[in-house]
């Protein structure tokens, strides 16, 4: 079981930027993947970007160069950092975390957070 957080939501203006935090309730060393989704409204929830346990790293094209994933060991926790921020962009952030076990793949999801980008 993991219990996940997520952080720093909030409105931005086009071109600002923002950091999202997801923390986990156990160590991150143990979970697979943590990663980020986000949904619009009216649309259906989309990757955006992961971070695997063995460090390597993958974004959704629409947000590559603009976008990074990180990840503190100390403090089980993974961020978001979002910068040139597109109207585009707005949408609720869920953090997502992949557990497996044998064969079988759990995976959790945080409460989400809200990120608007408007003027």
């Amino acid at each position: 079981q993991v219990q996940l957080v997520e952080s720093g939501g909030g409105l931005v203006q086009p071109g600002g930027s923002l950091r999202l935090s997801c923390a986990a309730s156990r160590s991150i060393f143990s979970i697979d993947v943590m990663g980020w989704y986000r949904q619009a409204p009216g649309k259906q929830r989309e990757f955006v970007a992961e971070f695997t346990r063995g460090g390597r790293t993958n974004y959704a094209d629409s947000v590559k160069g603009r976008f990074t994933i990180s990840r503190d060991n100390a403090k089980n926790t993974v961020s978001l950092q979002m910068n040139s921020l597109k109207p585009e962009d707005t949408a609720v952030y869920f953090c997502k975390a992949d557990v497996q076990v044998g064969a079988i793949v759990y995976d959790y999801w945080g409460q989400g957070t809200q990120v608007t980008v408007s003027s």
